[in-house]
């Protein structure tokens, strides 16, 4: 016996594809694998099958065409294609987790394309389909251009490639925002978004920290907060918190910065462990807030500050941004306004390996 993947358009109408299989089955034809795209033209169903090793190209598109199919497809294909197409997308989903830059094979080894070029530039009328082509919008900038001359490309699988780019896009840009911060004093610290996994090591900062630290935190009380609401500080709706920590095997969290948005603002806190203030951490951590925040497009950051936190207030005025405060009490809000050019150069320059020198 021997494998053949098989592509054909039927009539999506009732019946039609149980008469395409049993005219395979009356060539003693088993059908292992079927998927069905729908298409303007019809269902294109795509089959893997072992046929008995007398049955060639030619007869199994007889054995189609005997069966009401149409702009028939037929190739030999190997053992690997028994995976189903789900544990084939998975399977390179993992594979991008790994290795994001292996995007284009990860493309040709998804379609079986014949090549796979990107291109610095695409206009959005250049994306879509035709039957020999494929263009797809990369969004950290360009697009994919994928070449098959056969079977044709449909919609179902230019949905499926554009959301795999979509995830490597997804996966470079928080390989991007995973760096290692290098203090004045030479020790290094990691920084990276959070997400539900740190709950445990961000409760401990929390446990460490003094109360008073808790306190200018949040502003409310040096009361440990619930497990509930950090898990929501963690992974908010709109904006990003940042976590650093420690680059040895403990990997300890030290401080935690969010990014809270609603509407066209976002409101910036920080917390950092007692025995890890004073040492410029508070200001880089603040900085790649910003940054954030300029990038997803908020007009203004807001920061709730009592008036007797001296160490913040150093922290804020160190970003050289103009500012409006607004005093209630012992309480300042200040208003940052975002789309304004520094008055000064940044005091971070990047350095190789990733790493960031404050």
């Amino acid at each position: 016996m021997t494998l053949w993947r098989i592509r054909a358009t039927v009539d999506d109408r009732p019946g039609y594809l149980s008469v395409l299989t049993a005219s395979l089955a009356l060539r003693g034809v088993n059908i292992l694998t079927v998927q069905v795209q729908p298409t303007e033209q019809g269902a294109v169903d795509d089959f893997l099958v072992d046929a008995p090793d007398t049955l060639d190209e030619a007869g199994l598109i007889a054995a189609v065409e005997r069966g009401r199919g149409r702009d028939c497809w037929v190739a030999r294909s190997e053992a690997r294609g028994l995976a189903d197409q789900p544990t084939r997308v998975l399977g390179l989903a993992n594979r991008l987790v790994r290795d994001p830059d292996a995007t284009g094979e990860a493309l040709r080894t998804l379609l079986g394309a014949d090549s796979v070029s990107w291109r610095p530039a695409a206009t959005g009328a250049d994306r879509g389909s035709t039957d020999t082509s494929m263009v797809l919008a990369d969004p950290t900038g360009g697009a994919f251009a994928l070449h098959r001359a056969a079977p044709a490309f449909t919609p179902a699988e230019y949905a499926r490639a554009q959301a795999l780019v979509e995830l490597a896009a997804t996966l470079t840009r928080r390989a991007a925002e995973h760096v290692t911060l290098v203090l004045p004093d030479g020790v290094e610290v990691a920084v990276r978004p959070s997400c539900a996994d740190d709950l445990s090591g961000v409760v401990e900062l929390h446990e460490t920290c003094s109360p008073r630290s808790r306190e200018r935190r949040y502003l409310s009380g040096a009361a440990l907060p619930s497990p509930a609401r950090l898990r929501r500080l963690l992974e908010p709706s709109r904006g990003v918190t940042l976590v650093a920590t420690t680059t040895d095997s403990d990997g300890a969290v030290v401080a935690m910065a969010n990014l809270l948005g609603e509407g066209d603002e976002a409101e910036v806190a920080l917390l950092v462990r007692d025995d890890w203030q004073r040492r410029g951490l508070g200001s880089a951590l603040l900085r790649r807030l910003v940054s954030h925040a300029d990038r997803a497009g908020f007009a203004a950051l807001l920061l709730h500050v009592r008036a007797d936190n001296a160490p913040m207030l150093r922290t804020l005025r160190r970003l050289d941004r103009p500012s409006s405060v607004q005093r209630d009490g012992g309480l300042l809000t200040l208003t940052v306004p975002l789309g304004v050019p520094v008055r000064a150069a940044g005091r971070s320059a990047v350095a190789s390996g990733g790493q960031q020198r404050v």
